[in-house]
Formats: structure tokens, sequence, C-alpha cells
């Protein structure tokens, strides 16, 4: 799956404040906030659920990738999403570094991947 979401009993702004204080443990920081649904309504369309997407960074991490494959820099910064879906839920979830990693083709990044996947997750499951 080339995704990690979670459901969490929390409101979106609850849960993107939470998600804020965990990524900040981990030396991610949060470049910006896209609210979508408001976003479109300032255009002229309607989105009935609210979606926030945040982007992340670790300023040591990306470096790191960015220095070994500049293609990386793709992928970057890491994106996770904070969302009403149809059902009514908040979830919470990213597409997998590891999974975004491997379209680059080089194994050498594939270590890196798995560590900052992992702290993401951690980061999630703690703000659920």
């Amino acid at each position: 799956m080339f995704h990690y979401t979670v459901e969490t009993s929390k409101s979106i702004d609850e849960a993107i404040q939470a998600l804020e204080e965990n990524l900040k443990e981990e030396k991610f920081g949060v470049q910006w906030q896209f609210h979508v649904k408001d976003t479109l309504k300032d255009k002229g369309y309607d989105l009935d659920k609210a979606f926030t997407i945040l982007e992340v960074c670790n300023p040591k991490e990306a470096q790191n990738v960015l220095t070994a494959n500049q293609l990386v820099g793709y992928f970057l910064p890491c994106k996770i999403v904070v969302y009403e879906d149809n059902h009514g839920k908040i979830n919470i979830g990213m597409p997998k570094p590891t999974s975004l990693i491997q379209m680059v083709e080089d194994e050498s990044l594939q270590e890196i991947a798995i560590g900052i996947e992992k702290r993401l997750i951690a980061c999630i499951d703690k703000t659920k």
C-alpha cells in the first residue's frame, strides 16, 4: 500500500495542532498548510468536506537525500493530509516515503526513507 492512514477522534484543528507538536519532537517543521476547501471556495468551487495538506520537512534529512539524488526533490517536502472522509470521520495520512523513493530507482536511499517513514508514522500514531 502506498499510503499510511489512521482515523482520529480529534477534530481537524485539534489533529493539526497535535500533529505539529509531535512533528517538532522529531525535528520536522510544517512549512505550509494548504486548506483545500477554503482555497476552492475562494475560487468559486465547493468541496463539502474539510481537507488540509501539510507540507513537512526535516532540513537535515532533506539535505541528505538531495545530496544523494536530486530527483528526490520531486517528492519534497513530505505531505501529511488531515481530512474528513465521506463517513464524517477525521483521518490523518501520508504517502509512504518508502513507496515514493522506489520511483527514483536508487537503493542507497531506501534506508533513509525507512527511517523517515518510521518517524512520521510515529508522529501520526501519537496524534490520533
